[in-house]
């Protein structure tokens, strides 16, 4: 383009007033800070602890917004930490998000009241909530058991901590459901190497729920399945010990009728052999072993 000189000198005015712009831009912002500094800030309104803690109690109560009424009881701890309403909000929020199936921030906040208050009455109460939530998400047993097994310890800490609380009994119940799916998952896995004609895969798995889930429904099964994988691999002693011990404990059991006929096919009879792992698995926990 050609630059006459009434382009050049429109230019040179454009430069310049943008060099002037740019030089008072620093000073309309310091402006603006020094204003600022000098205009009192508006004071954070501070709600009463009892009032946040009637309106989270309210909306808990009548189930209209469970994450709000948590946030209200998180509220009396931000703005009344160290007021004994904090205490008692803090344990509600956390019952508040496990009713509403939140368990993450449940979980995330009955540790903390744990932390903050382990000898208050309400610290029992915060460990079974821990437990609860990993309770109420165990899954199926064809799939993963780690929240069964987080729900166990959460509850074992109750039972070994607060023994003489009012949780203590119900905390051993859900620790009985625990290990009974525990159980029934490593039964499963025996089955399907029994299947697979894998006996000493199976037997492997049976010897688990024999030894640690003792006390479960499952330990009858187990029992005939080591009859019959300890048959299949010609260990004699070994399936007439597991029939002995099965008929024992549990004489009017299917299971027993069906160990029974097993080892009867080989023209044998249920035998305990008292070096057995099998007797001495049942001796070592209590319970009594064919004579």
């Amino acid at each position: 383009m050609l630059l006459t000189s009434n382009n050049i000198n429109w230019r040179a005015n454009w430069i310049v007033r943008a060099a002037v712009v740019t030089l008072l831009a620093p000073v309309l912002v310091g402006c603006d800070t020094l204003t600022s500094l000098w205009t009192p800030k508006e004071e954070q309104f501070e709600e009463p602890a009892d009032k946040l803690y009637n309106e989270g109690l309210y909306l808990l109560n009548n189930k209209r917004d469970l994450k709000a009424a948590a946030k209200r009881f998180e509220e009396v701890d931000r703005q009344h930490p160290y007021s004994d309403w904090a205490r008692r909000s803090l344990i509600m929020s956390a019952y508040t998000y496990y009713q509403a199936g939140m368990y993450e921030e449940s979980i995330t906040t009955s540790r903390r009241y744990i932390q903050l208050h382990p000898g208050s009455p309400d610290a029992a109460y915060a460990q079974f909530l821990i437990g609860s939530c990993y309770f109420d998400q165990i899954r199926d047993v064809t799939r993963d058991q780690d929240r069964t097994e987080r729900a166990m310890a959460a509850f074992e800490e109750v039972v070994r901590k607060y023994p003489n609380s009012e949780y203590a009994v119900s905390a051993k119940r859900k620790i009985d459901v625990g290990r009974d799916q525990l159980a029934a998952q490593t039964m499963m896995v025996g089955r399907y190497y029994m299947e697979r004609r894998d006996y000493s895969g199976a037997i492997n798995r049976f010897k688990i729920v024999v030894t640690r889930y003792q006390t479960t429904r499952h330990v009858e099964e187990a029992l005939l399945r080591l009859t019959e994988a300890y048959l299949s691999l010609g260990i004699v002693s070994e399936a007439q010990t597991s029939a002995a011990v099965l008929g024992h404990n549990f004489p009017d059991s299917r299971w027993y009728k069906d160990a029974y006929a097993l080892v009867q096919q080989r023209g044998l009879q249920p035998q305990e052999n008292r070096s057995s792992w099998i007797s001495q698995a049942f001796r070592r926990i209590g319970v009594g072993s064919a004579g």
